[in-house]
Order: structure tokens, then sequence, then C-alpha cells
């Protein structure tokens, strides 16, 4: 899938040679003082997301800065309300929220590894996951 060059992207927020494989990563894209979006890297593919639960309002994922995964690193974990989420769709696979999805945004890695989120209207992040080959 290609980048559609007409929409708007945030600066870089890094490269995909910055992300470990197993890994998340939260980032504050609009320098808001915290995390509101992060990124899960499994191989080649990256997953992002809007860093709130959908069990309750503005509740942020993690206990602590990049502790987005279960202890295996094979679901995204709320520490907040236990829910626990598929990586690769979002959808809670078990908890308070079972059958709600995080809400995913949609990145665009360059040729170079530069990853960037899109934005949409009123500069708010937009779309589904692209993930790479």
């Amino acid at each position: 899938m290609s980048a559609d060059k007409t929409r708007p992207l945030t600066d870089v927020v890094c490269r995909l040679s910055d992300l470990e494989d197993g890994k998340a990563y939260g980032f504050d894209p609009f320098k808001r003082g915290r995390d509101t979006v992060f990124v899960v890297r499994r191989g080649n593919k990256v997953y992002a997301y809007v860093d709130i639960c959908p069990h309750y309002g503005s509740t942020p994922l993690p206990w602590k800065k990049n502790a987005y995964l279960t202890g295996d690193a094979q679901h995204i974990l709320c520490s907040a309300h236990g829910a626990i989420f598929d990586i690769e769709t979002g959808v809670c696979v078990l908890g308070p929220c079972l059958g709600q999805s995080l809400s995913p945004v949609e990145i665009a890695i360059s040729y170079e590894g530069d990853i960037r989120f899109f934005l949409g209207a009123d500069d708010k992040l937009i779309g589904e996951p692209v993930v790479t080959n």
C-alpha cells in the first residue's frame, strides 16, 4: 500500500530501525506532555494506536513509559483495567471492554525508514494501521 502524499503528516516520530522487534513505544506527536500514540513492532510490521483504553474515557494504557505489552509481549495490556488487546487488530480479547477496540492510527513509513502519523481534519490522527511488508 502506498502512502497518499496529499494528506498531511506529523513530523518524523522515529525511524523503523529505532523500534526493537516485539516491543512497544509511546510517542507525543503534538507535544502535549504525555504519550498519546503508541506503536508495536512485529517483524517488519508496525501497528499504531491512540493511547486510550476504550473501557473508560481518557485512561492511558501503560503504568510506566512504554509498558504497553503483556509480560510475554503477545498482547497489548491496559494496566488500569486489566484489558487485553490483540496487537494486529486492537480488539479487546479479555477484560472489561471485551469486543471493543483501540483506535488505530494510520502511519507512513518512508523508504528511509522514517515513521510519521497521518493527520485528518483538525490535525487529529486518523485511519487504519498501515503495515510494511
